[in-house]
């Protein structure tokens, strides 16, 4: 069961009431989001006309609102950031550690985004960096990427971060490569327990400057009592952090991340049916197999979830560590490509692909020629004015 049915539509044929509902307790960029995807490719946006120099007809298109929470908006953002990646790939395994937040963590951490979310960078970056650096465990110095998603296949809060290791790493002296055993990386248990306390111990810390809010149904959570109950609950639990089997070679990184890192909390694709206030889509059931099953909500309560996942202005979800990190690129990681003989590791970056020239080679289909006869180019006739506000 598939539609052109899009975020958009959803958006365009409820946000006016969600907004007349909830508009007065929206955060800016909530309003913004919605605004921009809703314009997005539309004529308010503006755009420009192009002419067949054979054929002389004309096409029209519309401008993208390139909000980084748009569903149409994230594919030559992504390409470009993968073509840069490439660049980075070292020539052994690579490892996919997983660390999420517990459930009773998730109302506070939904009031508290930015806070939160940059603790568990801050907590589980430091898990990975201490034990890889451990020579119990690795002794050597490893690269990672952390990518942050916010959602369940249902649209609801669920915080984890998902790191791309390297399967080994730099020694102390930088003289060698120390690789990871084959097929294991680090104990899970290890993993679990040493980031469960530094993320307690950073929570609390914020807690402690003043930099957590308390606000509606967590309003008990200020109190003492309740905040250090809440810490020992946790302290308790077994948090949830895995490691998959590592990736065969550089091609399944490169896939991984062309699927993981730039979604949203809802693809297009996967909303497949709007009646009158009611909105369907389509996920997977990880408690069942992986199951695909259909869910069915009110407008309203679709639009709330989408909201849920719209990240603080400027904030990065995307962040690279130790030999990766933007710091190490041309110095360490140019020490273990030459380590792990890897051709010219000064490789140049500076050349820029067109978006017309990346859109070729991904889709295989120029944008600059006719889509109409086939045989001739599109010419700039006009460019058509934004005739909305600024989203």
């Amino acid at each position: 069961m598939r539609s052109s049915l899009e975020v958009a539509d959803v958006f365009r044929s409820h946000g006016p009431a969600y907004r007349e509902s909830h508009g007065q307790r929206m955060p800016l960029r909530h309003l913004r989001a919605m605004r921009a995807i809703e314009l997005c490719r539309t004529a308010e946006l503006g755009g420009h006309v192009d002419r067949c120099d054979h054929c002389g007809k004309l096409k029209v298109s519309y401008n993208s609102c390139r909000n980084r929470h748009c569903p149409k908006c994230q594919g030559l953002d992504k390409e470009r950031w993968l073509e840069a990646r490439k660049r980075d790939l070292l020539p052994t395994t690579y490892f996919h550690v997983v660390f999420t937040l517990p459930d009773s963590l998730r109302p506070l951490a939904l009031r508290n985004q930015e806070v939160v979310y940059n603790i568990l960078f801050k907590a589980a970056s430091e898990t990975l960096r201490t034990l890889t650096q451990d020579p119990k465990h690795l002794g050597a110095e490893v690269g990672f990427i952390a990518v942050l998603h916010t959602w369940s296949q249902t649209l609801m809060d669920h915080p984890h971060l998902h790191c791309i290791v390297t399967g080994g790493g730099l020694s102390p002296d930088q003289t060698q490569w120390i690789p990871c055993k084959k097929d294991f990386f680090l104990a899970v248990k290890a993993l679990s327990r040493l980031f469960r306390g530094k993320f307690l111990a950073y929570l609390n810390d914020a807690r402690q400057k003043g930099k957590l809010k308390f606000p509606g149904k967590i309003d008990h959570m200020q109190q003492d009592g309740s905040f250090n109950e809440l810490l020992s609950d946790l302290y308790q639990q077994d948090w949830v952090v895995y490691c998959k089997r590592p990736f065969s070679n550089a091609e399944t990184v490169m896939d991984y991340l062309g699927r993981y890192t730039h979604r949203v909390a809802i693809s297009n694709d996967r909303v497949v049916h709007m009646e009158g206030d009611q909105v369907t889509f389509r996920y997977r059931d990880r408690t069942d197999n992986d199951t695909v099953k259909y869910m069915t909500l009110d407008a309203e309560e679709f639009i709330r979830r989408f909201l849920m996942h719209i990240l603080p202005d400027q904030f990065i979800k995307i962040r690279h560590y130790g030999i990766l990190s933007n710091r190490n690129r041309h110095s360490k990681l140019v020490v273990a490509k030459t380590l792990l003989g890897v051709s010219d590791p000064n490789f140049s970056t500076d050349v820029r692909e067109t978006w017309q020239d990346l859109l070729t080679r991904i889709t295989g289909c120029d944008p600059r020629i006719c889509p109409y006869c086939g045989k001739g180019r599109m010419v700039l006739k006009e460019v058509l004015k934004p005739s909305a506000l600024s989203p």
